[in-house]
């Protein structure tokens, strides 16, 4: 977990040299462990350990961090709204740092430190060249906002829920990799209201259920599960904000370059309860694999085709994939002889 090679000058915009080394590709978090796929609320422990590395940690990091944080930082100065949080969360955001600098420095000691005494505190992070002496409590002793300043620090998105009225609100967040909605125009809203495009999850009560089991989430009881689009091109920044920069790539995909342009994009979700502001914690780290890539692990390759053949057109139509999906099937068919898979989502023992 500590030998992790940087690669500092990838982009994620632009030219897009962004590549997954072999040791990415194996630790990827597939997403389907059959070979169709439903929404469902699908939320497990967040526990250590699953079918890939992905899992290994409370808050992942791999060889795209650096270039990550540069990138959100990019998109940070363009557009400050990509991070909110509204007054009454103070609370939250120290929980959030508290939480992560915890995490990060346990997961991956030679990376990160965090030292406290008392409201003391030091904070180390060597992938970004960060030391900052900071009193907990305090917001004016961090060079940001407590939520703000650490979540620069982190990989993947971070919403803030607050409870309340039997709901939980989206009351904060840093959002610059998501795919396809806006923090500007959701923050504040209820749970249901913030979901509210999702087709067919409403009518199978997924949200009831999924809204009732959050608002018992227990402290020290984290939860995870997967969600997934695709997108074209490895770009992070997909929202509705920045729509005409990316909104025209669907337009570029041919049979040629199918599997240079097209990409699954995975978020792993993880939901904590906050200590003292009992509010939620939403982690949103965000994965992203070129077909080209996925055409590399046999039992990956083949259940993808099987599940974008054979997928809801409604759920087509809501990932944006309708004009790219055929494509997409037709290249994977190549791989696909019709055998029976193992379920599950880790990838062969021999792939690669």
């Amino acid at each position: 977990m500590q030998g992790i090679d940087f690669k500092p000058d990838e982009t994620f915009r632009d030219d897009f040299t962004f590549r997954n080394s072999d040791a990415a590709i194996l630790r990827f978090p597939f997403p389907f462990a059959e070979d169709r796929y439903m929404y469902s609320v699908n939320i497990e422990p967040h526990l250590r350990g699953g079918p890939t590395a992905a899992y290994d940690a409370v808050f992942d990091i791999d060889e795209h961090y650096v270039a990550e944080c540069r990138d959100r930082a990019l998109t940070l100065a363009a557009d400050p709204k990509r991070c909110q949080v509204l007054p009454h969360m103070m609370a939250a955001e120290w929980d959030t740092l508290e939480l992560m600098m915890e995490s990060l420095s346990t997961d991956y000691p030679n990376l990160f430190a965090f030292t406290r005494n008392g409201d003391d505190c030091i904070w180390i992070n060597r992938p970004l060249g960060i030391a900052q002496h900071f009193t907990f409590g305090k917001p004016e002793t961090l060079p940001y906002a407590p939520f703000e300043y650490i979540t620069r620090q982190g990989q993947g998105d971070f919403s803030m829920q607050d409870q309340r009225d039997d709901d939980l609100w989206l009351d904060g967040g840093m959002i610059t990799s998501q795919a396809d909605w806006s923090l500007d125009f959701n923050i504040g809203m209820p749970f249901k209201t913030w979901h509210g495009p999702v087709p067919k999850a409403h009518e199978m009560g997924v949200f009831d259920r999924a809204l009732k089991f959050l608002l018992h989430l227990q402290l020290g009881r984290p939860v995870r599960r997967l969600n997934w689009t695709m997108t074209i091109n490895p770009r992070l920044d997909t929202s509705p904000d920045n729509y005409p920069h990316w909104g025209p790539d669907r337009l570029s995909v041919t049979p040629e370059n199918v599997a240079q342009k097209v990409y699954l994009r995975v978020e792993l979700q993880t939901l904590f309860r906050l200590p003292r502001s009992n509010a939620i914690l939403f982690g949103i780290r965000c994965y992203l694999i070129s077909l080209e890539e996925i055409g590399r692990v046999e039992k990956w390759r083949k259940r993808l085709h099987r599940v974008l053949r054979d997928l809801d057109p409604a759920l087509v139509d809501y990932k944006g994939m309708t004009r790219f999906r055929p494509m997409a099937v037709e290249w994977l068919s190549q791989f696909d002889d019709g055998a029976a898979l193992p379920s599950g989502t880790a990838p062969d023992q021999a792939a690669l």
